[in-house]
């Protein structure tokens, strides 16, 4: 969406605020021995006592199931949308994708962050390094004026010369009043390209990182996207207005 008022920006604001701290706290109860379906009751807590609503819990997207949970906890080579089962256990070495979205006051934000488990092997803690980064690139490249492609190819080139891959199936998307609003935005493309960026837009900036093939899969489950080839993804994502000449981060703790 483009915001049109004051309202929801402030919304946004407020709301990235707050969702940010909630991550922030789901991140440091990741351990081993942790079930992905007690950080999801967790993450609803917060949500809830905070006076807000999960995003994730029971949308469906273009046909399909209701989301069952209000947290996707992805591990390993799940790249997306992972279901926070009971039986879904965090084992030292894992990685693990915490991807949430809440409403406040009317406003969809949208975050993630991946997170180590204990000690993990030198190539996954450079995956994450470098994910982090890309979402910084893609940030830093997304302006009034400019074009999706320029988020897309800065994503893509911070990527691909660490020796990653990008999830291409996968990328971001606007938001605001819904969780998915246009444009996507994919993680790898040309500069001066796609969609106009325009002043007030709210976007998801989302890379998808992975090790090995970019080869994804649905799961049985009918909701988690997993590689072909059982290799590592991480992701970060951030909420971002574009305002300014820049974009502005809302998901980021104030704390």
């Amino acid at each position: 969406m483009t915001i049109a008022t004051d309202r929801q920006r402030t919304a946004l604001i407020e709301g990235g605020r707050r969702l940010a701290r909630v991550l922030e706290e789901l991140g440091k109860q990741v351990a081993p021995g942790v079930s992905a379906q007690s950080l999801d009751d967790l993450a609803e807590k917060l949500i809830r006592d905070g006076g807000d609503t999960p995003a994730f819990l029971g949308y469906a997207p273009d046909g399909m199931h209701p989301y069952p949970a209000s947290l996707c906890v992805s591990v390993n080579e799940e790249a997306a949308h992972g279901l926070p089962q009971a039986a879904k256990v965090i084992k030292e070495g894992d990685i693990v994708i915490l991807d949430l979205g809440l409403v406040h006051d009317g406003m969809v934000v949208d975050s993630a962050i991946t997170v180590p488990v204990g000690q993990v092997d030198e190539r996954s803690q450079k995956l994450l390094d470098v994910t982090k980064a890309a979402l910084s690139a893609g940030v830093a490249a997304a302006v009034p004026d400019g074009r999706v492609g320029d988020i897309s190819h800065a994503v893509q080139r911070v990527v691909e010369k660490a020796g990653f891959t990008i999830i291409k199936a996968l990328g971001g998307h606007g938001l605001g009043e819904l969780v998915h609003e246009e444009p996507f935005i994919p993680n790898f493309g040309k500069a001066g390209t796609g969609p106009l960026l325009e002043e007030g837009m709210v976007l998801a900036i989302e890379p998808i990182v992975g090790i090995g093939k970019a080869a994804i899969t649905l799961a049985s489950d009918g909701f988690s996207f997993v590689t072909k080839d059982g290799s590592r993804v991480a992701c970060f994502e951030h909420t971002i207005i574009l305002e300014n000449g820049g974009a502005t981060p809302v998901t980021v703790s104030s704390r």
